[in-house]
Order: C-alpha cells, then sequence, then structure tokens
C-alpha cells in the first residue's frame, strides 16, 4: 500500500465512521487532522505502506506529539490521547479489512492525563459561603442554607442531598447539642450513615419547621428534604444554582464547583487528624485510594505543621530564642 494508500485507507475509515458508526462532524474533522498528521509523520521516515508500520513508530508518534517540533507545539496529555486513539482507530480498521496482518497501534497505550486535584475551600471561605446561602428568612432562603450545611456537614454528593427523603434524617436532641445522623445512598444505591453537626442540625430544623411547610402547601406532598417553589422534589440544577447564588454572593464563584463543598468537608477533617479510612467511610468510597488524593490537598498543613515542630524547620531567630 503506498502513501497515497495510506491515505485512501484513511478516507475509508473516516467514511466508516460517519455512515456506519454516526460519529459527529466535529469528531470527524478532529480524526482526521490528527491522522494527517500521522501520516506526515510516517512519510518523513520513508514509510510508504501500512504494512511497514512498526509498533515502535507508533510509539515515537506519541512522544513526538509530547515533545513538538518547529511546526506544532507540544500538545497536552488530553490533546495527544485523542490523536492515539484516532491512530489506534485506523489500524484496527485496517487489520479488520485485511490490509494488514496485524495492529501494529494495538499495545500503544494513550497517556493517562494529570489527576487534577479537587478543590477545597479555607474554613473562613466556607463560613462565608454559608452566610450568604441564608440572605432573608424566606422559606428558599432556609432551604439554601440547610441545603449547604448539609453538603459541607455531611460531604454528600448535590445528587445525594436532593435525594434525601424526611425517613433518612435521625435528628440529635436540641437540648443535648447533638446533630443525629443522616442516611446517603451513594453510588449504585450503596447506603451509608454519616453523622451531622450541630450546625447542619440546627439549619435542617429551621428549615423543617419554619420552610418547609410553606412550599410543601402548595403541592401534593412529597417525603423529599428538598423541595422546590412547587413543593416538589428539588433537582440536582436547582441545587447547584442555590450553591452557585451563594458563591457569587460571597465572591467565591470562580473556586466555586458542585462537588467544593464536599472536597472541603474532606480536606478539613484530614487537616483535623481524621483517619483517612474514616474520610473513606464518610465518603463512601469503594476504594480508599480514592480518598488519598485528599490527603495532597492537605499537604500545606503538613508543611505548617512541620514548620512548627521541627527545630531544623524553625527560622534563626526562634532557635536562637
Amino acid at each position: 500500500m503506498s502513501r497515497t494508500g495510506l491515505r485512501l485507507a484513511a478516507d475509508g475509515w473516516l467514511d466508516h465512521l460517519r455512515v456506519e458508526r454516526g460519529r459527529s462532524e466535529h469528531t470527524l474533522r478532529a480524526y482526521r487532522r490528527d491522522v494527517g498528521r500521522y501520516l506526515d509523520f510516517l512519510a518523513a521516515r520513508g514509510i510508504t505502506s501500512a504494512e511497514q508500520v512498526r509498533e515502535g513508530h507508533v510509539s515515537e508518534f506519541l512522544a513526538h506529539l509530547r515533545t513538538g517540533d518547529a511546526d506544532h507545539p507540544p500538545l497536552a496529555a488530553t490533546s495527544a490521547a485523542r490523536a492515539v486513539v484516532a491512530v489506534r482507530g485506523l489500524h484496527t480498521f485496517l487489520a479488520l479489512e485485511g490490509e494488514t496482518p496485524d495492529d501494529p497501534a494495538r499495545e500503544v497505550s494513550p497517556p493517562t492525563p494529570p489527576r487534577r486535584l479537587p478543590s477545597a475551600l479555607s474554613v473562613d471561605e466556607v463560613h462565608r459561603l454559608l452566610q450568604a446561602a441564608s440572605v432573608g428568612d424566606t422559606p428558599a432562603a432556609l432551604r439554601d442554607r440547610a441545603l449547604l450545611e448539609v453538603l459541607y456537614g455531611c460531604g454528600a454528593r448535590v445528587g445525594e442531598a436532593v435525594a434525601l427523603d424526611l425517613d433518612d434524617l435521625e435528628l440529635g436532641r436540641a437540648e443535648d447539642g447533638t446533630g443525629g445522623v443522616v442516611r446517603l445512598f451513594g453510588k449504585g444505591r450503596k447506603e451509608r450513615i454519616v453523622p451531622m453537626g450541630r450546625y447542619a442540625r440546627a439549619s435542617l430544623d429551621a428549615w423543617l419547621v419554619r420552610g418547609r411547610p410553606e412550599l410543601v402547601r402548595t403541592g401534593r406532598g412529597t417525603p423529599a428534604v428538598f423541595v422546590n417553589a412547587r413543593g416538589g422534589r428539588l433537582s440536582r440544577q436547582s441545587a447547584w444554582t442555590a450553591i452557585k447564588t451563594a458563591a457569587e454572593r460571597s465572591g467565591l464563584a470562580s473556586t466555586v464547583s458542585p462537588h467544593t463543598l464536599r472536597h472541603s468537608f474532606a480536606t478539613h477533617l484530614l487537616d483535623g487528624g481524621a483517619d483517612v479510612r474514616v474520610v473513606q467511610e464518610l465518603l463512601g468510597h469503594a476504594s480508599v485510594t480514592t480518598t488519598q488524593i485528599y490527603t495532597h490537598v492537605s499537604t500545606q498543613r503538613l508543611r505548617e505543621v512541620y514548620a512548627q515542630a521541627h527545630p531544623r524547620a524553625r527560622s534563626a531567630a526562634r532557635q536562637e530564642g
């Protein structure tokens, strides 16, 4: 198969993706660009047929994408991964069509994008956010404050919070200051019981006594803890809108995402000395490996403790004093 034949084969693969697989024009343009660069790369190395391509050529192309050249800047892991996926798709197609005896790209894995550390607010920033969620004494204000207090106080996902029913709450006694527990259902309907602090409990009390009855009165009745203006269960989108509104009021809009309060819950527990496996149970993670990403978020706290405790980390002035 000649170089022209390689390009014809690539066109055939793209036609297959469009007609047989229904890929979008946007995806096809990206694949055409990536495969075109790959074929130029092969041609510059004297590769004129698909049968000449070896695994080393595909691996070299991946490295070339990551380092760049005079005409192309280095690609990020996500962009390089997309290009490798395109190349693998082309070679798989050629092998299945009988154009090549094997697939030289089969063992070349796309680069793994770096895992982004979850963002977490400081304790003061969480306080600002929660204060911003309770502007006024309307049912909606009481609900939004209770919602955010549960998200932060229990480390709940937004979907878990809006799925709460009244039977999932076991509130502690107000007179002794206990918060009680909440039953959350995570991924795969996996159930977990999470303690609830007194701030979350107080906010829930205010919402359940003074706010929720006003809204449920307009609807047909629902077991949902958090309801909308029509008395029905609050949606995930509406919950996110409440978080976004509070973030904008508090000046934290650029740092708050749907998972921010959950991330902050985990980070602050670890900063306070909680065992990572306890945090794993509270978050409902199936593996402690997932929870351990939060230990990286707390690196600043480790630095602070080290600076205060280690004799060789202290300043000269402090050592002399």
